[in-house]
């Protein structure tokens, strides 16, 4: 494509991003790195020395969202770089997940943090929007702000005679404050921080709360007052239930809430970012001792502890009418399986639409974008295509074929797919 020249993209479908259903043939117009017509038929006249790509039998999606990755973090080696890698290492070997992640159709994403001192993915989010690295647009929280010995301490890695604290560890309301502040200094756009302790860490329980509701309103408020929303780490539903009142925009995880801390959530509007797939794959693995290996005993044992309140919270959600947000943690494990959150999703009883819209328009509304997660006029040209029909078969969000960010192809299908110029 050449630069500033107009797109007209082809395709049997198309999903707008809000729709129960997919539409029919549709013509997609681009022009200066946004929608400027999407119908059955786009004139000619109206685009006259448009570039056309014929996507022949695809589906056109708004770009996906993933509101939970970790760019920087390796799923062989998650804490590596909080105790052994320098920090231009761990930025270096981010750029080809960067692209990995933006090739498999998902065009913007949030990273909930890196365990650097260093913010590195703000430099990585500032050099994509500059237009220097290749990557999916960041929308980023640096670091997880958690309570001495709580979930994301790793200090204990290190001897403590070295009298050395990784990361963002804060206590009681005024550290809480300092760490929010030094991390919204250092160019967030969101704060994280442990609501509850986690599967994968060894020393916190994920149905422990680990901050008070007074530190929680303290970490909230000053986050407020400077303009930037808030997101816990939080399994169990007393920590998501404080992180509630105390109004956060989000909760990640919340994999353990109860009916009524849900209904709580959807009365105050709140999200759920659900992550599901990384519990629902370590449940269907829990009797099999080789999916296990590598990781810490403990996290298995918690799993088997907590198997029916994950699986009956799952329910809930599905019988909910809570804002679902799509995010995977991917960096926990593969980040070029992220698509696999789609499917899980449709498993544990949502719809192939609201898994959709998850990725798309309610991901959008979660980041305060109304211009991305919708393919309609004036919103930005992110848009991917799919083989078939993703109402019919949600598990070919696996095989993103075609992708174009902010009116730039990135990725588009092989000849013998039937794409075209």
């Amino acid at each position: 494509m050449t630069d500033g020249q107009d797109l007209l993209l082809i395709a049997d479908r198309s999903w707008d991003g809000v729709s129960d259903q997919v539409s029919g043939h549709t013509e997609l117009l681009v022009r200066d790195g946004r929608i400027e017509r999407i119908g059955p038929t786009v004139p000619r006249s109206a685009a006259p020395g448009a570039q056309v790509v014929e996507l022949g039998d695809h589906t056109l999606l708004p770009g996906f969202i993933d509101c939970h990755v970790h760019t920087t973090m390796n799923p062989a080696d998650v804490l590596g770089p909080a105790v052994s890698t320098s920090p231009a290492m761990v930025a270096l070997n981010s750029l080809p997940v960067l692209r990995t992640v933006l090739d498999h159709g998902f065009t913007t994403v949030r990273d909930m943090a890196c365990f650097t001192a260093d913010p590195i993915t703000v430099h990585l989010a500032r050099a994509i929007a500059r237009g220097l690295v290749t990557g999916p647009r960041m929308i980023v929280a640096p670091h997880l702000i958690s309570a001495r010995g709580a979930h994301g301490d790793f200090s204990t890695l290190l001897s403590p005679a070295l009298g050395v604290e990784l990361v963002a560890v804060a206590d009681g309301p005024d550290e809480i404050r300092t760490a929010v502040r030094r991390d919204i200094r250092s160019g967030a756009d969101w704060i994280k921080f442990g609501a509850t302790g986690g599967f994968g860490s060894p020393s916190d329980d994920p149905g422990q709360a680990t901050y008070s509701q007074e530190e929680m309103n303290a970490l909230v408020g000053a986050a407020a007052d400077l303009g930037i929303p808030c997101t816990p780490h939080a399994y169990g539903d007393e920590g998501v239930r404080r992180a509630v009142l105390a109004g956060v925009r989000s909760v990640e995880h919340g994999n353990l809430a109860s009916a009524q801390t849900l209904q709580l959530m959807q009365d105050r509007g709140v999200f759920l970012v659900p992550t599901q797939f990384m519990v629902d794959d370590a449940l269907e693995h829990l009797d099999e001792d080789t999916y296990w290996q590598g990781k810490t005993p403990e996290e298995r044992t918690k799993f088997r502890a907590y198997k029916d309140r994950l699986m009956e919270c799952a329910r809930n959600l599905a019988d909910s009418e809570v804002k679902v947000a799509f995010g995977t943690d991917i960096g926990m494990f593969p980040h070029e399986q992220a698509w696999r959150e789609f499917p899980t999703m449709v498993k544990l009883g949502l719809s192939p639409a609201r898994a959709l819209r998850a990725a798309t328009s309610v991901a959008a509304d979660l980041l305060d974008r109304s211009d991305l997660g919708r393919l309609a006029p004036g919103c930005t040209a992110d848009v991917i295509a799919v083989p078939g029909d993703p109402m019919d078969d949600i598990t070919v969000t696996g095989q993103v074929a075609f992708v174009l960010q902010g009116g730039l192809v990135h990725a588009r299908p092989a000849a013998d797919d039937g794409a075209g110029t």
